[in-house]
């Protein structure tokens, strides 16, 4: 699956990125930065959400600092999905803003940054611990912005992840291209997203056509399908 990600800085853009993907896709990515876990700001008022009138599923990829002081305002939105950082807070505040995000029905999903081990998902994803089904990995170096380049030391640390933990849905950020998405499939990976791609290719509708034409690969090489 493509997923398109949004960087919006305010909610007029946020409305008109979604528009632009509306009846192409199944989901939309949004990101959302602080200024404190990553420099750049974005639009972080899910509140809004409410006014929005889409067929879009959408998921929110929270880089904050501190999640756990939001949480609240993003479980009454309409997201359907939460991303959160490994990174962004103490990992018991992590499991149990995973566990009140899944209590509501919405999905929890963890994402790491390049630098960060893969070993610290075991707490997470061991059966006897937290069973997590949704790992995003960063796929470039500085998080935050589109159009940073791929990093493909990400196609082995997928091919682990997926090793290791089968029956996980493995999300890839970052750098995600035309040219690089066969890889990401191969690897192991079963979502891909794509900002600066896919919003800045020229042709929104054909480049998304594309993207799904190169998801198409052999379903023994990762858990089965592209989710």
């Amino acid at each position: 699956m493509i997923i398109p990600a949004i960087i919006a800085k305010d909610f007029k853009e946020l409305k008109e990125k979604l528009s632009l993907v509306e009846g192409l896709v199944s989901w939309a990515h949004i990101d959302v930065m602080d200024g404190v876990f990553v420099a750049p700001v974005t639009w972080r008022a899910p509140e809004e959400l409410n006014m929005v009138q889409t067929s879009l599923n959408l998921e929110a990829h929270l880089m904050i600092a501190n999640p756990e002081d939001t949480i609240d305002a993003w479980l009454d939105s309409p997201v359907k999905r939460i991303l959160l950082h490994y990174e962004s807070t103490a990992p018991e505040t992590l499991k149990a803003l995973i566990e009140k995000t899944n209590k509501t029905g919405k999905e929890a999903g963890i994402v790491l940054k390049l630098a960060t081990r893969l070993s610290v998902l075991d707490d997470f994803l061991l059966p006897t611990h937290y069973p997590l089904p949704l790992i995003q990995l960063m796929s470039i170096a500085k998080i935050g912005y589109h159009g940073h380049p791929f990093v493909r030391g990400t196609l082995g640390r997928i091919r682990v992840l997926r090793e290791k933990y089968p029956h996980a849905i493995i999300e890839a950020d970052g750098g995600v291209t035309l040219e690089n998405a066969p890889s990401l499939c191969i690897a192991g990976a079963d979502r891909l997203v794509a900002g600066s791609a896919i919003f800045k290719s020229g042709d929104i509708k054909a480049t998304i056509k594309k993207f799904n034409a190169a998801l198409t690969h052999d379903p023994s090489t990762s858990s089965g399908q592209v989710k």
